[in-house]
């Protein structure tokens, strides 16, 4: 390869040294550029780009339409919904994403922010903090995990994770809501399959969501579905922030109709401490805010960028590239691309 290849990869916050420094090494052009890069300013970088690596960075039609020698965009990582995926498909751009580097990963976080929720580990910690010793009062009665009723919204490979986690593992009864995975499939993860989504949230102790993002879950989980749960119910997403509608899942938190959330993703992202439509979750007991970080291990990060690497190799020689999720907008692909069976 020449340096006259040119790879633009974007969200360089997340630091990726072994993606950078082998790219380097083939002599390849890197360009390295921040999250909050103009729509504007991130076209003009990408027009004479032969690869486009993205993390969160919203890839427009106007972006693929300037890059005039674009072979193929690269997802570091899962969620697809910021690349304007119509856009590419008709430029015969292929679009690939690494579905399956932090599964495991994604799961343990979901877990532990529902462990930490249920047994009050985070206001328990910072009492002891300041005070030094906290009593057995009412205010810090945690409660059990074995015996309750958890329901997963999707039921994929991080959802069956959490699934064995929380059922095999800690004795929960698992239900499960996803119109993708039949009874039969459910039944032999130990998950009992609901059609009715609002009819499971009105089961459930827990929740815990692990569908993907499209036109279809936008806001799967509003008002009136928040409205179905328990009063001492836990709301879990470590998937995607628009999958819930935020606003309604504040006012619930507020008003105390739902005991507790614990959340690691959101439709504005970086969260803010001020100015920002969820800002007033911060200091509340019974909310845990994480910075998207439940995928990031260092076990999971050398997932990834090992999965990156390869499918960057395979578009720059000119290789249809490896598709390994399941997500129809990826696997209608008509060129640059072969699935993975």
């Amino acid at each position: 390869m020449t340096g006259r290849i040119r790879v633009v990869r974007t969200d360089c916050e997340l630091e990726c040294p072994h993606i950078d420094h082998q790219l380097r090494a083939m002599g390849i052009e890197l360009v390295l550029l921040p999250e909050n890069i103009s729509e504007q300013e991130l076209a003009d970088e990408t027009e004479n780009a032969d690869l486009l690596l993205m993390c969160y960075t919203p890839i427009t039609a106007l972006v693929i339409s300037k890059a005039s020698r674009l072979k193929g965009i690269v997802k570091y990582g899962v969620g697809i919904d910021a690349i304007d995926i119509a856009a590419a498909n008709t430029r015969g751009i292929p679009v690939v994403n690494v579905p399956e580097y932090a599964e495991e990963t994604v799961a343990e976080g979901a877990f532990a922010l529902l462990i930490a929720l249920t047994k009050k580990l985070t206001t328990i910690h910072a009492t002891m903090q300041t005070e030094g010793w906290a009593w057995p009062t009412v205010k810090w009665m945690g409660s059990d995990i074995a015996g309750k009723t958890l329901g997963l919204v999707g039921v994929g490979h991080i959802g069956r994770s959490m699934a064995r986690m929380a059922g095999a593992g800690f004795g929960a009864k698992i239900l499960g809501y996803d119109p993708h995975v039949d009874q039969p499939a459910m039944q032999k993860l130990g998950i009992t399959k609901q059609s009715d989504l609002a009819q499971m949230l009105s089961l459930c102790d827990f929740v815990s969501i692990h569908c993907v993002l499209n036109e279809q879950t936008h806001h799967l989980i509003g008002k009136q579905e928040l409205a179905c749960l328990r009063p001492s119910a836990i709301l879990i997403n470590v998937s995607r922030g628009a999958i819930v509608d935020e606003a309604a899942l504040v006012d619930a938190l507020q008003s105390q109709r739902l005991a507790g959330a614990g959340l690691d993703v959101y439709s504005q992202e970086p969260l803010s401490l001020t100015g920002h439509p969820m800002s007033s979750l911060y200091g509340m007991a019974n909310v845990i805010l994480m910075p998207h970080l439940a995928f990031y291990t260092k076990e999971a990060m050398q997932r990834l960028e090992q999965e990156t690497l390869a499918r960057c190799d395979e578009i720059l020689q000119g290789k249809p590239v490896l598709v390994k999720s399941t997500d129809p907008r990826l696997t209608s692909q008509k060129s640059g691309v072969v699935i993975s069976t």
